[in-house]
């Protein structure tokens, strides 16, 4: 009967903490999901639910693709309850996975993009696309990374607290132009300044206008100086560095040239 079921369910618990004490991973996460598909039976969702992450976030240290699937386990439950700020968080720790463990970036991109969408409209959400923006660029999909950018760039220009933001992102998106068209470039540029006048006094317009010079010149010591430059005052990330590199490489005569 359900009693025998509830005593079982207790037990498992138990034995579960007792391996996460031993830092016995594995069976850890073992027993949580045996808790996890006991409470089912008995009809507790949402204790279901708390043991399969408790389940997934065992397995994370020991077994990444059976910690993903006991954390869908549990979104599949959230949903099914309307909890979709619940699943959106678990599924940015699927993506974390997806990120830092299996290095699929696909899989890691479709489930951020799952959360934003299960986040709508909090500012939870334009963290989880800048990220699908960020890597989207590096696979080279630079149209799915300028949408992100400027919608979240329109997001968070008007905003007070954020607006210092804005123009990072408009930089951002105008460079993924740049890498495709030069021209496209330009015309986004001056888009931007007009949407967001703030834009224009900002040290990344006035450096895009120098790179657009350079590279309408040709002239790649040009635009290795004005990168320099700007550097000297704000350090360049991994991820700038790769578009700025990327654009470089279309100047002619730059074979795999760097930006030193």
């Amino acid at each position: 009967g359900n009693t025998r079921v509830e005593e079982a369910c207790e037990m498992y618990t138990r034995a579960a903490n007792m391996f996460k004490i031993a830092k016995n991973w594995s069976a850890a996460g073992n027993a949580f999901c045996q808790a996890a598909k006991l409470h089912m039976q008995l009809q507790s969702k949402h204790d279901s639910a708390t043991s399969f992450v408790d389940a997934g976030n065992a397995y994370k240290k020991a077994d990444p693709q059976e910690a993903i699937n006991c954390l869908n386990a549990a979104i599949d439950i959230y949903t099914d309850m309307g909890r979709f700020t619940i699943a959106a968080k678990h599924h940015i720790t699927i993506a974390e996975i997806y990120e830092a463990e299996l290095v699929d970036i696909e899989k890691a991109i479709a489930h951020y993009e799952q959360a934003a969408d299960y986040y709508k409209g909090e500012d939870s959400a334009n963290k989880c696309l800048l990220k699908v923006a960020a890597y989207a660029a590096q696979l080279e999909q630079y149209q799915k990374a300028i949408e992100i950018y400027e919608q979240v760039g329109t997001n968070t220009m008007d905003n007070p607290l954020l607006k210092y933001s804005a123009k990072e992102y408009f930089f951002k998106a105008a460079l993924c132009h740049f890498i495709v068209d030069e021209l496209n470039a330009k015309l986004a540029l001056e888009k931007y300044e007009e949407m967001f006048p703030a834009f224009t006094d900002s040290r990344e317009c006035k450096l895009l206008k120098k790179l657009l010079e350079a590279h309408e010149e040709q002239n790649s010591e040009a635009y290795t100086e004005a990168v320099k430059e700007f550097d000297s005052i704000s350090r360049l990330d991994q991820w700038l560095t790769t578009m700025l590199l990327r654009i470089k490489k279309t100047i002619q005569g730059e074979g795999d040239g760097d930006l030193k």
